[in-house]
């Protein structure tokens, strides 16, 4: 009887893995960038913008992360020190990057509010072909649409396409940090002197 019914969990189990696989075929690996495009399209078409984030390029990934620091950085030094109305206009301003978990989460806020995502979403189509020329690829898709990859450190295809407005992005971040710390240095020297002594 027992034997009986291992055999029949091992039927069930095998059985489950074809149906697992037929029902989701397998993408080509990510370290081609026909498997890195076609997670992007997944992505896209699943409505998760911070799943895209895996398949950029490596300066495009540590630009979101630059952002999310330095406006928080930023923001705290502007709860520390600045005045009640000042500190107003930076929250509105700096909060949603500051306050984001993580650099995906910096990715999809910015996503959302230059409308990347609507228009991956309007140029996505089946994968045609490829282009290669050493580090960089491009995929041209069914619709005649060309996305940009280079292949990062670890193997993985990333997209290229936001990598310069991101690194832009994360430029101002730091240079309004700068500002942001010496006017708060200012006010903090201001409230000093103003104390009474004791």
């Amino acid at each position: 009887m027992g034997k009986r019914l291992l055999v029949f969990a091992s039927v069930v189990a095998l059985g489950a893995f074809v149906l697992f696989r037929v029902l989701t075929p397998a993408f080509p690996s990510d370290h081609t960038p026909q498997g890195a495009y076609m997670r992007i399209a997944k992505a896209v078409a699943d409505g998760d913008p911070k799943a895209i984030f895996a398949y950029f390029e490596t300066d495009a990934q540590w630009a979101c992360f630059t952002i999310r620091d330095a406006r928080k950085k930023a923001l705290d030094r502007v709860r520390a020190s600045y005045p009640p109305d000042e500190r107003r206009a930076y929250e509105q301003a700096y909060a949603a990057e500051a306050d984001a978990p993580d650099g995906p989460d910096v990715f999809a806020l910015i996503a959302a509010q230059r409308g990347w995502v609507a228009r991956l979403r309007k140029d996505l189509s089946g994968f045609a072909a490829v282009e290669m020329v050493g580090p960089r690829a491009t995929v041209i898709t069914a619709r005649g649409t060309r996305y940009p990859f280079r292949v990062r450190e670890n193997g993985i295809y990333g997209l290229t396409i936001f990598t310069a407005d991101l690194v832009a992005e994360s430029e101002r971040a730091s240079r309004d940090l700068t500002i942001v710390a010496a006017a708060a240095d200012d006010y903090a020297r201001v409230m000093r002197d103003a104390a009474p002594s004791p």
